[in-house]
């Protein structure tokens, strides 16, 4: 006998029902893309520059989302919360995945966020006021032997605040004080609120005003723009662990999405504007593509796991 055309359509649409995602074209719904700190800095703009472009070319409605607390950790557990299909990305620095894992401050594991790219390499630096009366890492070890300092961070997990840490243990000397801070600016230099700090572009200005003076890079090499700033490798060998952001999805994203957000992501990092942005700002944008960037973060874990250990 058979059926009526009615009766076939009805099945063929409850079908699409129960499939659901299944047989919906990426992406459906507004896509956010998460910063887990506060707006101004590198990882802020870029990330910025992608959701923009995303809204664009897909005429879907795309934002980016800071959400800062905890070192990063509420953000990360923000899109950690939200189900695995590609509307909630991660602009991720390396503490995320690596830190805050390994310490069990995170509510996920180690392999829950997977890597699209990593497309920042900071040019994190140690900064303390112009008429600090020391100009490189030797000289503030002798300095703090004999005389509280204090040290401002943003996140006590994250590597450049260890790294820090470990490099005054390994010159024989300790902080007075350490506080987190969303973000460190040159305020609080100026103001003599702390004595050195770390942070990256958000510095810029206080630097190139000569208010501020930098000690260390806590980079591969030297900044290009800051080329008479030796790095923490070169004063202090064997700890450095530069920081960095990616943009992760959950492990379970279907491929669809992730080649989307990549195509689009990957064309923003590698524009004139995206290289000027980091040109201005002493730091390194570039398209480091997916199975690069999962084997360069597995390597990163493992390094910053030594680094808690010693």
């Amino acid at each position: 006998m058979k059926r009526p055309k009615r009766f076939l359509a009805t099945v063929a649409v409850a079908l699409a029902a129960m499939t659901g995602m299944a047989c919906a074209d990426y992406p459906e719904r507004p896509v956010e893309f998460v910063v887990p700190w506060p707006p101004g800095d590198i990882e802020d703009a870029i990330t910025r520059m992608i959701s923009d472009a995303f809204q664009k070319e897909t005429g879907v409605p795309a934002s980016t989302v800071n959400i800062k607390g905890g070192g990063g950790l509420i953000g990360a557990t923000h899109v950690f919360n939200q189900p695995a299909d590609g509307h909630t990305v991660g602009a991720f620095t390396a503490n995320i995945i690596s830190a805050h894992i390994i310490r069990g401050n995170a509510e996920y594991e180690r392999g829950e966020f997977e890597p699209l790219a990593v497309i920042i390499g900071y040019g994190m630096m140690l900064v303390a006021h112009a008429d600090a009366p020391y100009d490189n890492l030797q000289e503030l070890a002798e300095y703090g032997k004999n005389n509280d300092v204090s040290l401002g961070v943003f996140g006590l997990n994250g590597p450049p605040a260890l790294q820090t840490m470990k490099m005054a243990e390994e010159l024989g000397f300790a902080f007075g004080s350490v506080t987190a801070y969303d973000e460190t600016t040159c305020q609080m230099v100026l103001n003599r609120e702390i004595d050195v700090t770390l942070g990256g572009g958000i510095l810029r200005p206080c630097l190139v005003s000569g208010e501020a003076k930098a000690l260390a890079a806590y980079t591969t090499a030297r900044i290009p723009i800051y080329p008479d700033v030796p790095t923490l490798e070169e004063q202090v060998p064997g700890i450095s662990t530069p920081g960095w952001t990616g943009l992760f999805v959950r492990k379970d994203t279907p491929q669809e999405a992730r080649d989307l957000i990549s195509r689009i992501a990957k064309a923003v990092v590698e524009s004139e504007e995206a290289q000027a942005i980091a040109a201005n700002q002493g730091a390194v944008v570039q398209w480091m593509p997916a199975d690069e960037a999962a084997a360069f973060a597995d390597a990163f874990y493992s390094r910053f796991e030594s680094l808690l250990a010693r």
